[in-house]
C-alpha cells in the first residue's frame, strides 16, 4: 500500500519514511503543498500524512481540495500548532485524525494501521483465503492461528492479491501499490517475490497463477482444473 508524507521538514520526513518502509509501505514525499495536491490529483494512496504550515499552499488547502474532488482517502494531521481551532478546522475539512508534534512514534504507527483498515476494509480486520486469514490490524498471516513466515515484501504483495480475490492483477498495478517514487523496484522485484511466495504458500494448498500477459490470480490449489472440467 502507499502512502503519502506531505511534510516540510526533511527530517522528520526521512524518519517517518524509514518507519513506514520497514512497515511494508511504499511512501511518497512531497515537502510543499502544491506538490502534494498534484500527487494527489494523479495517484491513489491508501493514506496521506499532512503537515498544516507548508510552502506554496498550505495543507489545510490541500484537504479542502481533495476533499472537493470527492476524494475518500484517510488523511491524519501531522503538525506542531495544537489550538482546539486548528483541530476542528482540520477535522470540519474532512481528516481522519490528528496528532501534534512531537508524538510517539509507537502511537503513529498504531494510528496508521487503524486508518488504512478503516479506510480499505470497512467490512472487518482479516482477509481470508483457502484455509489462510490475513489480520489487517497485526499485518500477520495465519493459518489454523499459526503465523506463515512471509517477509515484509511479500507480505505486501499477498495483501494486494487477497484484497482482490478472484480478479486478475496485473505486475503494474502491484508495482503501484508496493513502491514509492524513488523506491528501486519494479515487475523484476514483484517476480522474485511471487516466485518465493509460491514455494512457501504450497504446503497450504494455495496457488498463484500466472495468467500469460495480464498479470497474477490467487487461487486454491485445483481451481484452475475443476474450472475447465
Amino acid at each position: 500500500m502507499r502512502i503519502l508524507i506531505v511534510e516540510d521538514d526533511a527530517v522528520l520526513a526521512a524518519a517517518l519514511t524509514r518507519a513506514l518502509t520497514q512497515a511494508g509501505y511504499a511512501v511518497d514525499y512531497a515537502d510543499n503543498g502544491e506538490d502534494a495536491n498534484r500527487a494527489l490529483s494523479n495517484d491513489a494512496y491508501a493514506l496521506v500524512l499532512l503537515d498544516i504550515a507548508l510552502p506554496k499552499m498550505d495543507g489545510l488547502a490541500v484537504l479542502r481540495r481533495l476533499r472537493e474532488r470527492k476524494s475518500r482517502v484517510p488523511v491524519l494531521i501531522l503538525t506542531a500548532r495544537d489550538t482546539l481551532d486548528d483541530r476542528v478546522a482540520g477535522l470540519d475539512l474532512g481528516a481522519d485524525d490528528y496528532m501534534t508534534k512531537p508524538f510517539d512514534l509507537l502511537e503513529f504507527e498504531a494510528r496508521v494501521r487503524a486508518l488504512i483498515r478503516r479506510g480499505q476494509f470497512d467490512a472487518g480486520k482479516s482477509l481470508t483465503h483457502g484455509g489462510l486469514r490475513f489480520d489487517l490490524e497485526a499485518h500477520r498471516l495465519f493459518h489454523n492461528d499459526v503465523p506463515v513466515e512471509l517477509s515484509v515484501r511479500e507480505l505486501a504483495v499477498f495483501e494486494v492479491l487477497l484484497s482482490r480475490q478472484g480478479q486478475v492483477v496485473t505486475k503494474e498495478q502491484m508495482v503501484d501499490r508496493l513502491f514509492g517514487w524513488g523506491d528501486d523496484g519494479g515487475s523484476n522485484a514483484i517476480e522474485v517475490y511471487v516466485h518465493r511466495m509460491r514455494k512457501k504458500l504450497e504446503p497450504y494448498n494455495i496457488t498463484i497463477r500466472t495468467v500469460r500477459g495480464m498479470g497474477y490470480l490467487l487461487e486454491k490449489s485445483g481451481e484452475k482444473e475443476r474450472s475447465e472440467i
